[in-house]
């Protein structure tokens, strides 16, 4: 049996690993890229134990390809997610770090456990 805390963290990094495959490849241009944005964060907070989320893509890497979009790439991610499973929350990160797609958990708390001590 696992604690709160162990699948609050284990749902944030599942919620992150769905977020980057699921959206890498989406076309996107400067212009569509807010709306992009918010469509990733209303799917996402619809998953269950999601309480926050936040995304924003680096438009400094949006190239335009001969049709006028790009690709979204996982370098162009920021993401914060924070899950909440009973009273243990956990905060989330996918960011760029040494120019890879870096996902870490950033903080949890230790409240809540499914069994006593």
């Amino acid at each position: 049996m696992t604690t709160d805390r162990e699948q609050a963290i284990f749902e944030a990094a599942i919620k992150l690993g769905a977020l980057y495959h699921q959206w890498v490849g989406a076309p996107v241009s400067r212009a569509s890229a807010a709306s992009l944005e918010s469509a990733i964060e209303k799917s996402v907070i619809l998953q269950p134990y999601v309480e926050e989320i936040s995304v924003r893509l680096d438009r400094s890497l949006m190239a335009p390809n001969e049709f006028g979009y790009s690709e979204v790439r996982g370098l162009m991610f920021h993401v914060e997610l924070v899950t909440r499973v009973g009273f243990s929350y956990c905060q989330a990160r996918l960011s760029p770090k040494d120019d890879y797609p870096f996902m870490e958990i950033v903080s949890c708390n230790d409240a809540g456990k499914n069994s006593p001590d």
